[in-house]
């Protein structure tokens, strides 16, 4: 997935040591860490580069975490051959237009409820929240109970 716009509402505090502050939404950390449950593994690609960005992937135990992508296209295929898998089994979340190329690759395109119309017309699903605002969870909990794996994973909560 894309941080900004995507993890984050888009919105950039630049801190006077250069760097920033960003702001994440709980539920989709508990989304991400029920994806990891499941047993699959998550990353984020970005073109910027920020410390928020790498603690939030720690806490969370992101698998890859590519910042300063300048080509998200190569980022992904380096994460691929990581993972050792194959594009079609690769899902990607986006918000704006230089997450398309990524889109167009991946077996599942999924574009943030308030992505810019042209991520929108390069999804193949678009969700209902926005980004930052739950958006992540949303493509979480979807793909866990399309596999099957949600009531599983929701018994230890019962």
């Amino acid at each position: 997935m894309d941080c900004d716009g995507v993890l984050t509402d888009g919105q950039l505090e630049l801190l006077e040591n250069g760097d920033e502050q960003k702001t994440f939404h709980a539920r989709d950390g508990q989304g991400i860490s029920l994806f990891h449950r499941a047993g699959w593994k998550t990353g984020i690609i970005s073109g910027r580069t920020s410390s928020a960005v790498e603690r939030r992937a720690q806490d969370l135990k992101m698998a890859y975490v590519r910042q300063y992508a300048k080509d998200k296209v190569k980022a992904l295929e380096e994460i691929l051959a990581l993972a050792g898998v194959s594009v079609d089994e690769c899902a990607y979340i986006g918000d704006d237009v230089g997450d398309i190329p990524v889109m167009r690759r991946v077996g599942l395109a999924i574009a943030v409820a308030d992505a810019v119309g042209e991520t929108k017309q390069a999804a193949q699903y678009i969700t209902e929240l926005k980004g930052g605002r739950g958006a992540v969870r949303e493509v979480c909990d979807l793909i866990l109970k399309v596999q099957g794996r949600w009531e599983e994973l929701m018994e230890r909560f019962r």
